[in-house]
């Protein structure tokens, strides 16, 4: 009974902290980019669910490989467009793989990870990029998939502390004038 509603609050966290609040607020805020990465609080509940940890079907992971040089070439509508395709990948997969037939824990471990990467995706489509042409989602890997919840936690914070960071980095520029 405590661990639901440890599990509920955690949900209730992970949702957009401020409707109101602006994709450049998330850009100049480093302290709210780490704060809405709940990975590790995720993976802390995922050790407590007694063997819950492997998913009843596959779920393709994000393409996490970065070579620094080539994304740094890259334009910020094309950075934009791999992470959002890497997230829409993700998202895809947990939808799927959420049924009644997963543990409790397990249920509502993936339904928070859809919740955070939803906030991540709010932010990325809505963050205004006026430097060269619109880029769609493209994914810069071929997706592995995993049945393991944990690998699939490991996988996403690897995304979010490396090429979103690193975008959100290249992007600092635009606080100043905020």
């Amino acid at each position: 009974m405590a661990l639901s509603r440890l599990l509920l609050l955690c949900m209730l966290a992970s949702e957009v902290w401020d409707a109101e609040t602006k994709p450049i607020e998330f850009v100049c805020n480093k302290g709210a980019r780490r704060a809405m990465n709940i990975v590790a609080e995720m993976e802390s509940v995922l050790s407590n669910c007694n063997g819950s940890t492997t998913l009843s079907t596959p779920v393709q992971l994000p393409c996490i490989e970065l070579h620094v040089a080539s994304w740094e070439n890259k334009s910020h509508q094309e950075k934009r467009g791999d992470i959002v395709a890497s997230l829409s990948l993700l998202i895809e997969g947990v939808k799927v793989v959420k049924s009644p037939s997963q543990p409790e824990c397990a249920a509502s471990l993936l339904q928070r990870l859809e919740n955070n990467i939803n906030n991540y995706l709010l932010i990325l489509t809505h963050l205004q990029l006026s430097q060269g042409p619109v880029e769609g989602p493209a994914l810069s890997c071929v997706p592995r998939s995993t049945q393991s919840l944990s690998t699939v936690l490991v996988n996403y914070n690897h995304l979010i502390l490396g090429k979103l960071e690193r975008l959100m980095i290249n992007l600092e520029d635009r606080c100043i004038s905020q």
